[in-house]
């Protein structure tokens, strides 16, 4: 997994989530999301199954400071979870993160990565319109607070056509 030259510079890791780092993981969850923490099991789940998921953590000094996670049934992609510690917020590793699951997307094919966003998390709905996503719907009270999703959607065909097919 490729990374900046910042953040390995700054001694930040990225790689693959094992059964090992859940309970780091789901430490993090509760403290980040409170009110929405997936149950520990859901992250056993998750990396059960491979052949549609892909999940990766990052880590400084030996600690997971963020995760995210991608679910591909082709031809749709889905984030289903991303999340950074806040003290390593600003340093880029949201990108990196999010820059691995869209290449995931790509490797599995996919035509269009999707992803629900809180409407009141201003800094996840930049980070997303800056690699090029755009909101598509809103669920409304989708999260147990009351608080809307906004979907957003990455088309991946129109960014990168597959090398060698005829117009």
């Amino acid at each position: 997994m490729k990374l900046s030259p910042r953040l390995e510079s700054a001694g930040i890791s990225l790689r693959d989530m094992t059964e090992a780092d859940i309970p780091a993981v789901e430490a993090l969850e509760r403290r980040l999301f409170p009110v929405d923490a997936w149950p520990v099991q859901m992250f056993f789940d998750e990396l059960s199954q491979p052949e549609t998921r892909r999940y990766v953590v990052a880590e400084a000094a030996g600690r997971i400071v963020a995760y995210a996670g991608l679910m591909c049934i082709e031809p749709i992609a889905d984030v289903q979870t991303i999340a950074v510690d806040p003290e390593y917020e600003g340093k880029g590793i949201g990108s990196a993160v999010l820059t691995e699951l869209i290449e995931e997307a790509r490797r599995r094919r996919a035509a269009d990565v999707l992803l629900e966003v809180r409407a009141d998390n201003p800094r996840a709905q930049q980070l997303y319109l800056r690699f090029g996503f755009e909101q598509i719907h809103v669920r409304p009270r989708y999260y147990r607070d009351g608080t809307d999703a906004l979907i957003m959607r990455l088309p991946l065909t129109d960014l990168h056509p597959t090398e060698g097919t005829e117009a």
